[in-house]
């Protein structure tokens, strides 16, 4: 039997060194300041007395006031054109005055000491605080709107300039005659795009500090209570100690705490493998899968926090746990899933918070994902887990007080965050090509038989192999149930596994009603070898279909080394040798099951078949049958690559028997109506 230990691939400890040499370089190169406090609560640490000038930083609502504040400031910007003024001077130059002729210089004396103030469409200007800025060129000019003329006003002004020159003219009238009420329009014309610009770049430049507080300022004392505006305080010293200081000693020993820090995580990732399924070690690509999914996790602490802390509240971290639920137990999944939270926890801006939130969303997805994993139930998964997300950050909030729950753009990164848990999850096809794994939502498709071809097929040419192979797999399920194995493997493997015999499927008795001799005419020697040759057309086959490479080795290992006993049996009656190279020739040229479900599917197999045989069903003899059976294969030395222990091939061994004595149990005789009705008749 297989024994858990350390494993001796070398190529295992070269990854885990890589991995952490890759957290040591995301790490950051600073210290974290380590003194906890809480707004409502007193300081439990010595006085703290600044090191260091530092800003203090204005609160999220002072930087609001000041942007709202800003934002009141609404004085649009106008545009001005030289090209009205020249087009009204070029008509008024062209007109006919007739004898009138001097009043054309009074009348362009006033057209341009208009237009140089500026024309209006009107002074009705929404967001004005009775200015707007006028920009001509690349300068911008604040006006009084009282200084500009609207096109009414502009206009009254010049026909009171032509009737002071008209000398007894109707002044209206020849305003008229000439057009020159049509040629007063504005030349001001509204600019939105600068006026938007110019208010966004003010936003912009607001300032983020509010002072500076030099060295030696005491900032808090012990026993003090937390007041807002001494958080205030302490959150603009811890910004300033972990950006511009954050590590007071020499640099060697920071390095060395981080290169300490990132192998302590990769060991515990080691051992959380190790006591949890030793047997991922054996599986490169499995090993390598879950060496993936650690490393984005850990990038996306690591790397966002640096970004934006903020920014951490909308990753998606609890879509490690569903890929690795895709293909793997929830034994393995919870450990490396938490062990995969820690750079969270010891790096991150609010590190306990996040580590708690997405830890409970994550232990929610591993519990409720085989629910809600298909279709528009993952929207309903989403939903719980932003549910849990939520409850968790409100209450940290309420450590802070209420009014900390009125920050609604954490709710909705949190919700964004568990949308991509429902975006992210194709991704797991993509991984499933990649490392070449088989998922759990493949296994039940590869076990669908209404729609898989192969299975199909297999129906219609060997139907009875067919049955054959549902009475196993359901005998395999109970066994892989029982020890915890993965039955959707089990399941799978179970179903292929004489995939092969549909290439010959009369030289199977199942496959028979009693009428096809196939064997007739054969030496023992020659039906052996057509039955040995199911395991390599079940090769054939494999390829043929596109299965999996997990499940190719439940054909390849379901009869092991074994030999085909009814046909060696005759061989031996009729005087073969077991010394003799011929004996050879009734052995299956397989491989010894090497996993718990290889060997589950070689004893339901095995004992499935013989059952068929047996006369006497009673429930000692088939606890007998199975007995021979299993420990035939443990003499054999069939079970000493797998890694199932003796204490599961025991509980194995008897869910096989009540799994047989329930399909066996004594029936009740039902007489024959009409005999009975003769019976009743001879009596009377």
């Amino acid at each position: 039997m297989y024994e858990s230990e350390f494993p001796r691939n070398y190529k295992i400890y070269v990854a885990l060194f890589a991995l952490a040499a890759v957290l040591f370089f995301l790490m950051p190169r600073s210290g974290n300041f380590k003194l906890d406090y809480r707004k409502g609560s007193p300081w439990m640490h010595d006085n703290l007395v600044a090191q260091f000038d530092f800003p203090v930083l204005k609160t999220d609502a002072q930087l609001q006031a000041e942007r709202d504040a800003l934002g009141s400031d609404n004085t649009p910007y106008y545009r001005k054109s030289a090209d009205v003024y020249n087009s009204a001077r070029n008509a008024v130059n062209a007109a006919d005055f007739g004898q009138n002729t001097d009043v054309r210089s009074s009348i362009l004396g006033w057209l341009a000491a208009i237009y140089d103030r500026g024309v209006i469409q009107s002074k009705d200007v929404p967001n004005s605080d009775s200015y707007i800025y006028v920009q001509t060129d690349k300068k911008a000019i604040k006006y009084p709107l009282s200084e500009l003329y609207t096109v009414d006003e502009a206009r009254a002004e010049m026909l009171a300039a032509v009737s002071a020159n008209a000398h007894g003219l109707n002044a209206d009238s020849l305003c008229t005659a000439i057009g020159l009420y049509n040629l007063i329009i504005p030349d001001l014309s509204f600019d939105q795009k600068t006026t938007d610009m110019v208010r966004y770049n003010s936003a912009e430049l607001i300032s983020t500090t509010d002072g500076i507080k030099p060295a030696g300022t005491l900032i808090v004392s012990t026993g003090e209570v937390v007041t807002a505006e001494i958080e205030q305080l302490l959150d603009s010293y811890k910004a300033e100690y972990e950006n511009s200081l954050g590590y007071n000693g020499p640099v060697f020993f920071l390095l060395l705490a981080n290169m300490m820090m990132a192998l302590i995580i990769v060991a515990l990732l080691f051992f959380s493998i190790l006591y949890t399924n030793v047997s991922i070690f054996t599986d490169w690509n499995r090993f390598m899968y879950i060496m993936t999914l650690f490393l984005l996790s850990c990038v996306g602490s690591l790397v966002v926090d640096r970004i934006g802390p903020n920014y951490l509240y909308m990753v998606p971290f609890t879509l490690v746990s569903i890929y690795m639920l895709a293909f793997f137990k929830k034994r393995v999944v919870l450990p490396v899933y938490i062990i995969s939270l820690l750079p969270l926890l010891i790096f991150a801006h609010n590190g306990p918070e996040l580590f708690v939130m997405f830890l409970a969303a994550g232990v929610l997805n591993i519990f409720t994902f085989s629910y809600f994993s298909r279709g528009w139930l993952q929207f309903v998964n989403a939903f719980l887990s932003f549910v849990v997300l939520s409850v968790v950050w409100m209450v940290f909030q309420l450590f802070e007080g209420v009014a900390s729950l009125s920050d609604y753009r954490v709710l909705a990164d949190l919700a964004l965050s568990a949308f991509f848990c429902v975006a992210g999850y194709p991704l797991i096809f993509l991984f499933e090509k990649i490392f070449r794994l088989v998922s759990k939502t493949r296994l039940h498709e590869l076990c669908d038989t209404n729609a898989n071809k192969c299975l199909i097929e297999l129906n219609q040419k060997a139907p009875g192999t067919f049955q054959h192979s549902l009475q196993v797999m359901n005998m395999c399920e109970a066994a892989a149930k029982e020890i915890n194995a993965n039955v959707e493997l089990i399941r799978a493997g179970a179903m292929y596994h004489d995939i092969g015999k549909m290439m010959n499927p009369g030289c199977f008795i199942e496959n028979t009603d009693g009428s096809n001799h196939f064997h007739d005419g054969l030496s023992p020697q020659e039906s052996a070898q057509y039955l040995i040759r199911h395991v390599s057309d079940g090769l054939v086959l494999a390829e043929k279909y596109g299965l999996p490479d997990i499940i190719v080795d439940y054909i390849r290992t379901h009869h092991g080394t074994t030999r085909t006993g009814y046909f060696y049996g005759m061989f031996l009656k009729n005087g073969g040798s077991p010394d003799s190279p011929e004996a050879e020739l009734f052995r299956y040229d397989g491989r010894k099951p090497f996993k718990k479900g290889h060997v589950i599917l070689m004893l339901c197999d095995s004992v499935e078949a013989a059952s068929r045989t047996q006369q006497d069903k009673t429930k000692e003899s088939l606890e007998a049958l199975v007995d021979k059976i299993i420990d035939g294969k443990i003499s054999e030395g069939q079970l000493t690559d797998s890694d199932i222990t003796m204490n599961e091939l025991e509980k194995v061994r008897s869910v096989i028997k009540k799994y047989l004595i329930d399909i066996y149990h004594p029936r009740i005789a039902y007489p024959d109506a009409q005999e009975e009705e003769q019976k009743k008749k001879r009596r009377l």
